[in-house]
């Protein structure tokens, strides 16, 4: 239960720290890129053993963890096109309602119970997340042309948390959880860095110390949220079904919350429904495993 409340902390910081890019006048994209480089540093520090490349890149899951860090970049990407395209709100609804992939996978590949208390909490954590996604006075809307950007967000995500998932339970040693973490947020800073070195040949990026310390600001919450995880998912207390649920919903619940008391942020009914709707959903997934 503690590394699932510790994930949730992390990725609610994160949501914090994106808040505070705003306000600061952060490049998010090159802020991003270091945010990689300063994870990827958390899980080398972290890792109990000497670091070798050799044994590194010889790992059963090296190349699956390299190309999930490949994908990580991508996704944000996507993520960042579709809020210029659709808004904010959409991309918020595509990343959230992708907890169905892995929830899904963990009930197909795993045989994961599936009782009335559980599926109504899943059905209900669906409802929540939308309702507090969903800001301003009128529904999620997408033009036929810009469909295929919050698609490709949703799939991208949900191919994450299930790689996440399948890895750890298959190949992941207990004591290379930190490694592991830290190749993925590697690959996904080569990709990074690659772009930016693009744009400095155009002329086109300026290091800012801004950037920089926001990058590491983001980036230790961002390694932590990944390795409280596969520590939740690696524990007894609920399926991979009902973590990546529990963990999902409680993220926008407790972000919205975040966002009202340190942003004053105003919420309109539907998300406070939403809200309601996301601590019912809780319980009623963990009531399914007493």
């Amino acid at each position: 239960m503690i590394a699932l409340l510790l994930s949730i902390v992390a990725s609610t910081f994160i949501f914090v720290v994106f808040k505070l890019f705003d306000r600061f006048r952060v490049n998010t994209f090159n802020a991003i890129v270091v945010n990689y480089v300063a994870a990827g540093s958390c899980g080398l520090i972290a890792f109990e053993d000497d670091v070798s490349i050799s044994a590194m890149t010889s790992s059963s899951w090296f190349y699956f963890a390299a190309l999930l860090g490949v994908l990580f970049i991508v996704v944000f990407n996507l993520m960042a096109l579709t809020t210029q395209r659709s808004g904010l709100s959409v991309v918020s609804v595509a990343t959230k309602m992708s907890v169905v992939i892995p929830v899904v996978f963990g009930l197909w590949y795993y045989k994961e119970s599936l009782g009335f208390l559980k599926a109504t909490g899943i059905l209900l954590a669906l409802v929540a997340v939308y309702l507090v996604s969903v800001k301003g006075h009128s529904a999620v809307k997408i033009s036929r042309t810009n469909l295929i950007l919050p698609l490709l967000v949703f799939l991208g995500s949900g191919i994450i948390d299930t790689s996440i998932k399948y890895l750890e339970n298959t190949y992941v040693g207990t004591n290379e959880v930190p490694l592991f973490s830290a190749t993925i947020f590697l690959a996904a800073a080569v990709i990074g860095i690659g772009a930016i070195v693009v744009q400095a040949m155009r002329g086109k990026f300026h290091l800012n110390v801004k950037n920089i310390v926001g990058g590491i600001v983001l980036g230790i919450p961002n390694y932590f949220s990944v390795y409280f995880l596969v520590q939740a998912l690696r524990s007894d207390i609920l399926e991979s079904s009902g973590i990546f649920t529990v963990n999902n919903v409680a993220i926008v619940m407790t972000s919205t919350l975040v966002g009202i008391i340190a942003f004053r942020e105003n919420l309109m009914l539907k998300n406070w429904i939403g809200i309601a709707l996301a601590i019912v959903s809780i319980f009623l997934i963990a009531a399914n495993t007493l």
